[in-house]
């Protein structure tokens, strides 16, 4: 029997009953261990332990880990998961896939339940940039029509949107939100962003959280006044707002299901610390029509057009992937979902506020993140007066063991991300760092 088309009949009779198990549980909690230097096999996971919880990762304690959620590490419940699949893979892997070709949809079962739609609206992807490419060059668009993003964003999302303009004849344009990121308000990140719009506009491209700046869009307030304007449109001229939402997925607690966009485009591979290489593009289901999916999917193996039934399962791109990392996704969303994500939430703006408050008060640093918490989330931005980006970076490492990294865009900061994987002392462990750098 062809597991694809088995895949299917799972799907069609109901992904939302959970079809597979992860492959292992949460461990039940056990008293906080020791906190070894690195951490190799976890005595137990007690989620209410923030020791505990460090301590399921592998990284380095010889230095503080304010870089880690560019490209994650992995907790051990996603590390042994990855082994499993691995070891059994090497052998034996066309049985072994064969048996284990449904645990796909165990994967974007536990997705749906963290971002609260339907494993239906669920595709799978690589990355965020792999993701933002199936969305924005699959756009069904034409001449005349008008996407519209911001000068904020990253360079997966201009890439994909000048490619499917040179195809289509429509056309770009971007919007500036702010001038100063820290004097940022979401009334003047909406109202800018809203005068923008045409009639033309059919697409509104943004990012949630600005990786250059750690500006936070309030993208709720923005899909509200959105559903004003399609109430004046015609159902074909819809505007549809598609969110990159890699820098908010897995540190803040808002269901994508609460943000009210049609489109959001995220790797797991960041602040969920899921596998690397992983990543989901989640569309309502009302608007997946409205997508061509570009790679062929194996989620329908037949000459004849394939029914719409599965918009998810059909943006999912075929072929073969690594699987140890894909089906070990479950455990990522199972790990968030046993510390809880408010507490999870919390514990980062937590950090991420004692930071900003600590490097506004030093002499010649200035701090280009929003203070306020609704309009920022895990990543602070800052620069220090008569010093690099990169040379703030280096010393941080080299004389202070503390790890940051520089902003990829041309108005280059200092990043920092407070996170599961740093704590309190740290960040003022950080500040003093930042202010002793900043004084010579």
């Amino acid at each position: 029997m062809n597991p694809f088309i088995d895949r299917r009949r799972l799907i069609l009779s109901g992904l939302a009953g959970g079809a597979l198990a992860p492959l292992a549980a949460v461990p039940a909690a056990a008293a906080s261990p020791a906190r070894p230097e690195t951490p190799d096999r976890p005595r137990g996971f007690a989620p209410g332990d923030w020791h505990s919880v460090r301590d399921q990762f592998r990284l380095s304690r010889d230095y503080a880990q304010f870089a880690a959620f560019t490209f994650a590490a992995h907790p051990a419940g996603v590390r042994e998961a990855i082994a499993t699949h691995r070891n059994r893979l090497d052998e034996d892997p066309s049985r072994y896939h064969r048996e284990n070709a449904d645990r796909e949809v165990a994967v974007r079962t536990a997705a749906a339940a963290y971002l609260g739609v339907r494993p239906l609206e669920v595709a799978l992807t690589d990355s965020t940039t792999m993701g933002l490419a199936l969305l924005y060059q699959g756009l069904r668009l034409g001449p005349g029509d008008e996407i519209l993003t911001t000068r904020h964003d990253f360079h997966s999302t201009y890439e994909a949107l000048r490619q499917r303009a040179l195809l289509t004849g429509a056309a770009v344009r971007r919007v500036s939100l702010y001038d100063d990121p820290a004097a940022a308000s979401a009334d003047q990140l909406t109202t800018r962003l809203l005068a923008a719009v045409t009639p033309r506009t059919r697409v509104l491209a943004l990012t949630w959280v600005h990786s250059g700046t750690g500006v936070m869009l309030p993208i709720r307030m923005i899909t509200d006044a959105v559903a004003g304007i399609n109430a004046r449109r015609d159902a074909a001229d819809r505007l549809l707002v598609c969110v990159d939402g890699v820098h908010g997925l897995g540190a803040d607690d808002t269901a994508v299901a609460d943000l009210g966009c049609d489109f959001f485009a995220a790797g797991t591979h960041k602040w969920l610390y899921g596998p690397r290489g992983t990543g989901i593009l989640w569309g309502r289901e009302d608007a997946w029509p409205l997508v061509q999916p570009i790679i062929p999917s194996f989620g329908w193996m037949r000459e004849e057009p394939p029914p719409v039934i599965d918009p998810g399962l059909m943006a999912t791109p075929g072929g073969f992937h690594a699987f140890e990392h894909r089906w070990a996704l479950t455990e990522a969303f199972a790990f968030h979902t046993a510390i809880g994500r408010e507490r999870v939430a919390r514990r980062i703006r937590s950090q991420a506020r004692q930071l900003k408050d600590g490097l506004a008060a030093l002499p010649g640093v200035h701090v280009a993140t929003p203070r306020d918490d609704a309009l920022s989330c895990g990543i602070v931005c800052f620069s220090v007066t008569g010093r690099t980006p990169r040379e703030v970076v280096t010393r941080l490492e080299s004389e202070h063991r503390v790890l940051a990294d520089v902003t990829p865009y041309g108005g280059a900061l200092v990043r920092l991300g407070p996170s599961l994987v740093t704590d309190p002392q740290e960040v003022d462990r950080a500040v003093r760092a930042v202010a002793a750098i900043s004084r010579r």
